[in-house]
């Protein structure tokens, strides 16, 4: 026995402590003698196969999750001194034993940890402290055309007037619906717009977009009030070498959009434009809708899909051109030139991308398996995936917490892993085709066949992720994919990249009509599979059902031995408990970030209702709100024709109501409560009104000088406005856009118990973090808050003494 294996499979028990073999369990103690050495002779395989290394980027990526979702990460002094003294306890270790591979997985899980301070650090993006209007002046480094001609404009912010921002972001994102000469990239533009903090989840646990915004240096979105005015930018010269660079790629890439779109108008061109740069806005919501749902969204993102195609185009079509020249084929390696070749054209297309995570995944991904190509080394393994996903994870760890990242590694590793388990199945016994008829049948069963288990281990191996962040899963995805992935790798991608080359001579018209052709017929397929529903809806999972799945996931496709088979036991017992336990706990009440959106949930089971106060819902937010509260009845407001409130006095002239308008309102205030039903909300404009079962009455307005009236007659009232006052004297319970504003969105539980108690879910709790901070800002003494909490008051004081329960607060995980 070599001594390094010792480590791993020696006995557990003394061989004086062992049980004797004997007697009917004797197979059972057998086996259970032989799991230790047999347990170690796997991890000794996996070693000799160098599949540990496939776990680099797992502990780099696992260690930056962590520190994204710890509360209170260390600071890097503390992460830096465990590292070194980790190092050192690595360095002397003995090589290829338990405690050296622990040693090694700590080490680089820490690491991961400092690359994620890093990258929050070097972000260092200002967030927009609150909503306002300002004129808003900058230089355009990014713009996108949408499906109703509207332009999206990425603007590094030079100015802000009326009023000048105090903490203004670096760049923004804005959206200008008016009709106006489009500005070009590098040209100044400058309007009247309303800037608001990039949104937070939209329910507690849902996806945080100012953390995404954060990351991407994005400070602020809005629109523009009316046309911007656009000017020459003068600041060229300023500029250095990379941002030149980066300018001139953008403007190639915005280009070249704008020559598919005049070339196929309508839905083809833009999902032309997404295929081959990455232009996602141009397209109209049905055909974004169809293709979601029919389980085909991933065709429109740059993935490993299109970047392998173009690398295999370019490389089989300059192999097949250079083997022409038979004096060229016997002098040089011309396998080796078309790799180059191909690497040159992916590397292109990488650069007019714009640097999606998914295209930079795949690019590195090809070009390190036509490296391989390079030094005779296999192309296609799950080392290549490895160090593709070491490379990401070291310049931007934030990646590895987006869908994207893990949709886009989860499916390729599937994929590699399948394709190796698939070449190393016995052969057929079946005897191979003669005929010219059964060679072409083999050939399309093949065909079929391959795009059938390409669909249905990428479908099950992103089922997870977008099960976790979606909450929806198609049904028909493998119908529509083994429709549609013919004509893409046939049809679509020859005809783009072949278009693509011949652009700059003007010749590409012919080959673009046909990519048109093409995605018409995807498009048709989407719609035709959308139509058969929209699938299965998830509500909201809890938080170790992604950790338990994704673990399992990770074992089974990256280890090679019988261990993988871990992994198999951990996904079906995770699916299991998910399955058994009972489903989270939706509250009874929940309110959007700000306030604008309120829904009550009533009734259980298959019974369960969603009544809102709005007629029109926020589709952004509402979209989400629908697959996690899991409610297919959506109960609308009624609207009552008793009059409107009259018009707010305007509290910067100092002008107040007189005293019959004050009556007036109070008695439509009366009107809506006496007719408010149960269990729905009843509304007249800026108001509305719903009593519960408890008895309880909710009132949600739009005006804050409404707010006193609105305690006297509710037990609980939402604002959504900004106010002054942190409670309602009556007692009621008061929340506002400014009590949400540190909290987000929040969900209420304990509608039907004891009145003076309610548990409060909030999107955000404790100490903030970098793309949390702004929340807590308070402009006026350029200070921050310490902790993201929600004070509430209580309608009863406790009356054993003087003080106040406070409110249970959970943190949604």
């Amino acid at each position: 026995m070599p001594a390094r294996r010792a480590v791993f499979y020696a006995p557990l028990l003394p061989s004086a402590t062992r049980p004797t073999a004997s007697g009917p369990k004797a197979p059972i103690y057998a086996a259970l003698r032989r799991l230790p050495a047999y347990g170690g002779e796997c991890v000794v395989d996996e070693m000799r196969y160098g599949h540990l290394f496939l776990f680099l980027p797992v502990c780099l990526g696992g260690g930056a999750a962590v520190w994204f979702a710890m509360p209170s990460p260390p600071s890097a002094v503390i992460l830096i001194t465990l590292l070194a003294v980790l190092s050192i306890a690595l360095f002397r270790s003995t090589r290829d034993t338990a405690s050296h591979v622990i040693l090694s997985a700590v080490c680089l899980t820490v690491a991961g940890m400092l690359l994620a301070q890093w990258e929050t650090a070097r972000a260092a993006t200002v967030i927009l402290d609150q909503p306002l209007v300002t004129t808003v002046t900058g230089v355009v480094e990014r713009r996108e055309q949408g499906a109703a001609g509207e332009w999206r404009y990425t603007l590094r912010v030079t100015a802000t007037t009326e009023p000048s921002v105090r903490r203004p972001p670096d760049r923004v994102n804005v959206l200008a619906r008016s009709r106006h000469a489009p500005a070009a990239i590098g040209d100044s533009l400058s309007g009247r717009a309303r800037l608001s903090p990039p949104s937070g989840p939209a329910m507690p646990g849902l996806n945080d977009f100012a953390f995404q915004s954060y990351f991407n240096g994005i400070g602020a979105v809005g629109f523009f009030l009316g046309p911007p005015a656009t000017f020459a930018n003068l600041d060229v010269a300023d500029m250095d070498v990379l941002t030149r660079i980066d300018r001139a790629l953008f403007s190639l890439r915005d280009r070249i959009s704008t020559r598919i779109r005049a070339v196929l108008p309508g839905d083809a061109g833009a999902f032309a434009a997404q295929i081959i740069t990455g232009e996602r806005r141009s397209m109209s919501e049905e055909a974004t809708e169809a293709l979601r749902v029919s389980g085909l969204a991933h065709i429109s993102a740059i993935s490993g899909l299109n970047m392998a195609l173009a690398a295999g185009i370019f490389f089989v079509g300059l192999r097949a051109l250079l083997s022409l020249a038979p004096a060229l084929t016997q002098r040089f390696p011309i396998k080796k030139i078309a790799a180059i070749g191909a690497l040159m054209a992916i590397t292109g297309y990488v650069l007019i991308s714009g640097y999606q995570v998914s295209a930079v995944r795949a690019y590195l991904m090809t070009a390190i398996m036509l490296f391989a190509v390079l030094f005779d080394r296999p192309a296609i393994s799950l080392r290549n995936l490895a160090l593709a996903a070491t490379a990401i994870l070291v310049v931007q760890p934030s990646a590895v917490m987006g869908p994207s990242f893990q949709m886009s590694f989860a499916a390729t590793a599937g994929l590699i892993a399948g394709y190796a388990a698939w070449r190393s199945r016995p052969r057929t016994i079946l005897p191979p085709a003669r005929s010219l008829g059964l060679r072409i049948a083999a050939g399309g069963a093949k065909l079929v066949g391959g795009t059938l288990a390409t669909s249905l281990i990428g479908g099950l191996a992103t089922a997870i992720f977008a099960i976790t962040h979606f909450h929806r899963l198609s049904t028909h995805g493998l119908e529509a994919n083994l429709a549609a992935m013919p004509l893409i790798s046939l049809v679509v991608m020859p005809a783009g990249f072949i278009a693509m080359l011949l652009m700059p001579f003007g010749l590409d018209g012919p080959f673009f009509w046909i990519m048109g052709q093409g995605l018409e017929l995807v498009l048709s397929v989407a719609s035709t599979v959308a139509g058969w529903g929209e699938g299965y809806v998830f509500p909201r999972l809890p938080s170790w059902f992604m950790l338990g799945t994704s673990a399992g996931m990770l074992l089974l496709t990256l280890l090679r031995s019988s261990l993988r088979h871990i992994g198999t036991a951990l996904i079906a017992a995770t699916l299991a408990a998910t399955w058994l336990m009972p489903r989270l706990d939706t509250g009874e009440l929940v309110i959007s970030e700000d306030a604008r959106l309120v829904a009550l949930l009533t009734g259980q089971g298959e019974g369960r209702t969603l009544a809102i106060n709005r007629t029109r819902p926020p589709t952004f937010i509402f979209d989400q709100w629908r697959p996690v509260l899991d409610v297919e009845t959506t109960m609308q407001p009624m609207m009552l024709a008793i009059g409107e409130l009259p018009a707010a006095p305007d509290w910067r002239t100092g002008e107040t109501w007189s005293a019959v308008q004050r009556s007036s309102a109070e008695a439509l205030l009366d009107q809506l409560t006496e007719t408010a039903e149960v269990d729905r909300f009843t509304c007249i404009k800026q108001a509305c009104a719903v009593r519960m079962q408890s008895g309880k009455m909710l009132m949600t307005l739009d005006r804050p000088d409404l707010v006193g009236a609105a305690c006297d007659r509710a037990d609980i009232v939402v604002l959504a406005a900004r106010t002054r006052l942190n409670a309602c004297r009556s007692g009621a319970f008061l929340i506002s856009q400014t009590s949400l504003r540190a909290t987000g969105a929040i969900e209420i539980f304990g509608l039907e118990g004891a009145p003076h108690y309610l548990t409060i879910r909030a999107s955000f709790e404790g100490k903030p973090r970098p793309w949390t901070a702004h929340r807590l800002y308070d402009w006026r003494t350029a200070s921050t808050a310490e902790a993201h909490t929600l004070q509430l008051p209580v309608r009863e004081r406790d009356q054993a003494s003087d003080t106040i329960p406070v409110s249970a607060v959970e943190v949604a995980q």
